[in-house]
Parts: structure tokens; C-alpha cells; sequence
């Protein structure tokens, strides 16, 4: 490829000039986004606590990490996850370097059912690496009647359904791990 760096661009057009190279999502704005990943000496301005587990017997805690195609635990993605059951309109972030086994832990309500759907958080994983973020869901093991009739959980193939699901592991508590790539990778929604 020829130089353009000693060339005369004195008569380039906007139109001849070179493409920016494209950038990946992450991990980009930790300053503002996940500081306590990156050790800043200030609280993010939203986090993994949607709610206080002191005060509100429904609150459950969602764990996990994320892997890649390896198997390896990302240690630097940030997961936000939203909920809008009509009653709980919810918004939280964390990043897995967080957490000291590379992590991410949500304090939060368990969703309620609408119009007969079953109960889901709007998950969003962004790393480093990708050109832009993913979309999934986390839905419940402990749902069984409402998740069999979920048509969104449906259009899944049985045999992937299993990467929406959160499995119970204790009173309110819930592990639901990422998969980006390999065997087992999570399903993933365009939106």
C-alpha cells in the first residue's frame, strides 16, 4: 500500500480521504461507567445494588462470569441489565473485574410476569473485542409453567433454551453464566 504521509493531499477531497479504522466496544469510558474496575478512587454513578436486600424480602442476587470461546473467564466485560416488569423499572451495571472472581453480582427484584410472559432481566455485554454489544436474557429455572409458554423463550431451539436460564442456587439467589462463543454460547438477540 502506498504511503499517503509523503504524498501532496493539498487537492484530496473529504470524499477521497481514508477510512477511520473502526474502534471495538470495549473497554472504553471505565471512568464513568465501571470506575471501581479500574480502581478509581470515586463510586460509579449506577451499580450492581438495583435494591437493598436489607429492606426488601423479594430481592435476589444474580451472579455469574463470562466466558470466552476458551473457556476463560473475561475479567473486564461490563453487564448492565434492565427490568420492566410494569411495576419494578430497574437499571444496573457492574463490571467483572469488580468482583474478585471476576464476577458479576446484581442485587435486584425478581421480575414479575406480563400478559402471561415469563419473568426476564434485558441483559447487555459489553468487552473488549467486539465491534458492538450483545443482547440476551435471563430468565428463571424456578418458572417452569410460564417459561413452557414464553414465546420468546420458545423461538429458542430446546437444546439452546438452557443459555437463558438462570439456575437457582439457594433462597433468592441465582448463577447464570455468559457464554460469548463455543459449545455452550449464550443465545443472543439482534434488537
Amino acid at each position: 500500500m502506498e504511503n499517503i504521509l509523503n504524498k501532496d493531499t493539498s487537492s484530496l477531497s473529504l470524499g477521497a480521504a481514508l477510512q477511520t479504522p473502526s474502534q471495538t466496544v470495549g473497554p472504553y469510558f471505565a471512568y464513568g461507567l465501571t470506575s471501581e474496575q479500574y480502581l478509581y478512587d470515586f463510586k460509579q454513578l449506577v451499580g450492581n445494588q438495583m435494591v437493598s436486600s436489607i429492606e426488601n424480602e423479594e430481592a435476589i442476587t444474580i451472579m455469574g462470569k463470562v466466558f470466552d470461546g476458551n473457556g476463560d473467564v473475561i475479567p473486564d466485560a461490563m453487564i448492565e441489565i434492565w427490568q420492566n416488569d410494569g411495576k419494578n423499572q430497574l437499571f444496573g451495571r457492574f463490571g467483572t473485574g469488580t468482583d474478585a472472581k471476576n464476577r458479576f453480582v446484581f442485587t435486584t427484584i425478581k421480575p414479575k410476569s406480563i400478559d402471561g410472559q415469563a419473568p426476564y432481566l434485558s441483559v447487555i455485554v459489553f468487552m473488549r473485542g467486539q465491534m458492538i454489544h450483545s443482547y440476551t436474557r435471563i430468565y428463571f429455572s424456578d418458572e417452569h409453567q410460564l417459561n413452557a409458554t414464553d414465546e420468546v423463550l420458545n423461538a429458542v431451539p430446546d437444546e439452546r433454551k438452557n443459555t437463558l436460564i438462570a439456575e437457582k442456587k439457594g433462597i433468592n439467589k441465582y448463577e447464570f453464566n455468559i457464554n460469548m462463543q463455543g459449545e455452550n454460547e449464550t443465545v443472543f438477540f439482534e434488537i
